[in-house]
């Protein structure tokens, strides 16, 4: 059952250092063009596969509030008009960057049926701001959240960065420190990963990037970890901390690992247990859809192993962990039966701990926790 959508802007008023999201400068882009496309995919999927009702709509980017006005109010009304219903239940959310979210434009969104702002903050430095690709400010940040509230959203997320080029554990305590002022209910806080096809990855292969040592990685993820627990946000996910009721609900039916549409150029689904591929650049992306209806680059039958592994490595990701009753309904076979002797390693190495319904990762787990999460790849 399919209750989640993802819809893909790919434009960006600038390109930020690390980034390697499909996305284009929006100056001279067809975006009105890509809009009618998009439209189109989204018609022909939901009348191929269709739902019954949507529980959250996720738009992100590249930028999504780099449309204009009218080109965000066409938006809505494309989603309004294809995945309906929608009530005030429904999560929909959609990505800002602070300083190119005028309040006319807040308002359209919130008039529009949008619910959650998600702000790509990063950090509070502005020279470290500027050193990624960033363009707004510390100020620019506390304007565009006080906005928001102004207008009526209660549900606003800001994301944050660490591990950057030069960054110290200080800055990352100075960044915490600004960003609890902010008095949102929900923070997302990523470690920095040098991705290819991006300026930090070039910057990098000609030694010219120098990032923190691991040590001091640890040393942020973990003060990360304790200021949130110290400000009552609750850590749900690896990276994502929230106030009681406002963990993304969006976001928690990926570590789940169920079923979803993802609609736009590079955009990714999990629909009937195959797990799709759209086709990326926009030229491409237009002539498929005119050839099939659908913009599909690839599509992979996700098998019942491959399925149960990643049932392990995104259910890990949540605090909670995963439960072997829900373990057992979904795939009719015992999670130790499967997995026990990675589950018997992993407690061994002290990264994994056994609760009353099931595993979870302890402390250090998190720490290492992409080295958990390979440990579960079946041979």
């Amino acid at each position: 059952m399919i209750e989640s959508a993802y819809i893909h802007i790919p434009f960006c008023q600038h390109i930020c250092h690390y980034c390697d999201f499909n996305k284009v400068l929006i100056e001279r882009q067809p975006v009105d063009e890509y809009l009618n496309y998009l439209e189109k995919e989204i018609q022909h999927t939901v009348e191929t596969t269709p739902f019954q009702k949507l529980k959250t709509i996720f738009v992100g980017g590249g930028t999504p509030t780099s449309l204009n006005m009218g080109q965000t109010e066409r938006l809505l009304e494309i989603i309004h008009r294809h995945l309906q219903p929608i009530d005030e239940t429904c999560e929909i959310t959609f990505e800002a960057n602070p300083g190119d979210l005028p309040k006319e434009k807040l308002k359209l969104l919130l008039s529009g049926g949008v619910n959650r702002i998600s702000f790509g903050v990063q950090s509070f430095n502005d020279n470290l701001l500027k050193s990624i690709g960033r363009r707004h400010t510390a100020k620019d940040v506390f304007e565009a959240i006080y906005d928001a509230k102004e207008v009526g959203f209660h549900n606003i997320n800001a994301d944050v960065i660490y591990a950057l080029p030069k960054q110290t554990v200080d800055d990352v305590k100075q960044t915490l420190d600004m960003a609890f002022i902010l008095d949102i209910p929900h923070f997302s806080a990523y470690s920095l990963i040098i991705e290819p096809k991006t300026i930090f990855y070039i910057m990098m292969q000609k030694g010219k990037l120098s990032l923190p040592p691991e040590e001091n990685e640890a040393k942020m993820y973990e003060l990360v970890m304790d200021k949130m627990e110290m400000h009552k946000y609750g850590q749900y996910e690896i990276s994502n901390f929230a106030k009681p009721g406002y963990e993304s609900k969006h976001n928690l039916t990926y570590w789940n690992n169920e079923a979803y549409y993802g609609f736009g150029a590079g955009a990714h689904s999990y629909i009937n247990g195959k797990r799709i591929t759209n086709i990326g650049p926009l030229k491409k992306y237009f002539s498929k859809i005119e050839e099939t209806g659908l913009p599909y680059l690839n599509v992979h039958e996700v098998t019942v192993q491959e399925q149960m592994e990643e049932e392990m490595f995104l259910g890990l990701r949540k605090i909670s962990g995963i439960n072997k009753e829900h373990f057992l309904n979904k795939f009719g076979q015992d999670l130790y039966s499967v997995f026990g002797k990675q589950i018997s390693k992993q407690i061994q190495s002290g990264l994994i701990e056994e609760t009353g319904e099931g595993v979870k990762l302890t402390r250090q787990g998190k720490l290492l926790g992409n080295e958990v999460f390979q440990s579960f790849l079946l041979d």
